[in-house]
């Protein structure tokens, strides 16, 4: 099972990655690489452990055994490590988490204003260059409640590039949107793979998956039951376990 990629560094290593809640094993031996620039889609049913390991990668989960290096830093429980590292992860959830009472360009540039401790100015025209980038210019000075669910998600993004990440991780971005909005969060994410960004996407969106990634990886009960390009998968998927989801997920998806 081709679990690695072949186009070049690897900037994540995963090596038998383990997770208990108590007595659940939510993550059983993930072993894993994505290379700078790759685009790798993470799918499967709900609860087989796609949320919990990619949260993993920046520490806000905690993994109790195995190894996880991301761009040559390993994750352990020294504190330095994971700030390093979170500042070289942007990441965008299921909900927006915008501060309400910021408006969306302060909700932008608040990170690299106090975390890389950037001038103001300077982060306010990458702020308004990113907002360009996303599609909403004109939202710079509204607050993240007068906007659209999918405007607010395309803010999250914009805020997670602020801070000119390495690796952008997704955790069902599209997940909390109505089916109108989808899109063009879609737009901006299959832009940013175009780009050269290196992603890791947990989605359920299928078409996206076919399109923009290099990579898919089936996730069931807590281990990596398959992985391969999108053709592969679609065309020639070898799991039972795989075959099955694509049916399903295909069918009313």
């Amino acid at each position: 099972m081709d679990t690695t990629s072949s186009n070049g560094q690897p900037i994540i290593i995963c090596t038998d990655v383990h997770k208990w809640y108590g007595n659940y094993h939510a993550l059983r031996g993930i072993s894993m690489e994505v290379a700078v620039g790759e685009v790798v889609v993470i799918f499967g049913p709900s609860g087989s452990g796609k949320s919990t390991f990619i949260r993993t990668i920046n520490r806000l989960e905690e993994h109790q055994r195995g190894q996880i290096i991301v761009d040559g830093i390993e994750l352990t429980h020294d504190v330095r490590n994971i700030e390093q590292i979170r500042q070289e992860i942007g990441m965008v959830f299921q909900q927006f988490n915008l501060f309400p009472h910021l408006t969306v360009l302060q909700n932008i540039t608040i990170g690299p204003i106090w975390v890389r401790k950037w001038d103001k100015r300077k982060t306010e025209e990458i702020g308004m260059s990113l907002l360009e980038r996303v599609g909403i210019p004109d939202q710079a000075h509204k607050f993240p409640g007068q906007l659209s669910g999918g405007q607010q998600q395309r803010v999250a993004i914009a805020r997670a590039l602020a801070m000119q990440p390495k690796v952008m991780l997704f955790d069902e971005p599209t997940s909390a949107l109505d089916p109108e909005m989808i899109k063009e969060v879609l737009e901006v994410m299959t832009g940013l793979a175009q780009s050269g960004m290196t992603m890791v996407v947990v989605t359920h969106e299928m078409g996206f998956a076919r399109a923009v990634a290099d990579r898919m990886i089936f996730f069931d009960e807590g281990q990596i039951v398959e992985s391969g390009t999108p053709q592969d998968i679609f065309m020639n998927p070898q799991e039972d376990r795989t075959k099955k989801f694509l049916s399903q997920i295909l069918t009313h998806g």
